[in-house]
C-alpha cells in the first residue's frame, strides 16, 4: 500500500491539514492516519473541546473568536512538539503568524473547496459560530478571501 510506504518516507514528519471548516480535514485527515498506520490522527478542535470541557460554540460565546484564536494555538503549541500526527487544524489557525512557525516544522496541506461545496456539506451543522449570519454563503465567500493567502502558504494544495 502507497500509503504506508509513504510514513517511513515522511521520517515522522508531522502533515497539518488547513482550509476552511467543512473542508474534510477531519475526515481525510483520520483516514488517512489509518491507511499510513504509524501515524496518529488528532483534532484540533477536538483538542480543545476536550481541555476546554466546552464546545466550540460555547468557547465562541464565552471567549469571543480571540479568545478561541488563543486557546487553539495553545493546542498547537503542544501537538506540534509530537512526531508522526496527521493534524487537522482549525479553519482560521493559519491567521495568526506565530502559528506558520510550528506548522512549517512538519508538511502543510492545503483542502481547497469551494465554498458552495462546503455549504453543501455543513448546511445542518448548527455549530459554526462564524457563519451565525444572515448570509452564510457570502460569509464563508468572504471569509475564504481573507484567508487565501495565507492557505496558499501551505506546502501542498489539494
Amino acid at each position: 500500500d502507497p500509503a504506508r510506504l509513504l510514513g517511513a518516507r515522511l521520517q515522522g514528519s508531522n502533515l497539518y491539514l488547513v482550509g476552511m471548516m467543512g473542508s474534510g480535514k477531519s475526515a481525510v485527515g483520520d483516514k488517512l492516519a489509518r491507511r499510513m498506520g504509524s501515524y496518529k490522527f488528532l483534532d484540533t478542535d477536538e483538542i480543545i473541546e476536550k481541555a476546554t470541557s466546552m464546545s466550540i460554540p460555547e468557547i465562541f460565546e464565552s471567549e469571543g473568536e480571540d479568545g478561541f484564536r488563543d486557546v487553539e494555538s495553545q493546542v498547537l503549541d503542544t501537538v506540534h512538539s509530537y512526531v508522526r500526527c496527521i493534524v487537522s487544524t482549525g479553519g482560521g489557525l493559519v491567521n495568526k503568524i506565530e502559528n506558520w512557525g510550528k506548522l512549517q516544522s512538519g508538511i502543510v496541506i492545503w483542502l481547497d473547496v469551494s465554498p458552495e461545496i462546503i455549504m453543501t456539506r455543513i448546511k445542518d451543522d448548527t455549530n459554526r459560530p462564524l457563519l451565525q449570519t444572515e448570509d452564510p454563503l457570502q460569509t464563508l465567500i468572504d471569509l475564504l478571501e481573507e484567508r487565501t493567502p495565507k492557505y496558499s502558504q501551505a506546502d501542498f494544495r489539494v
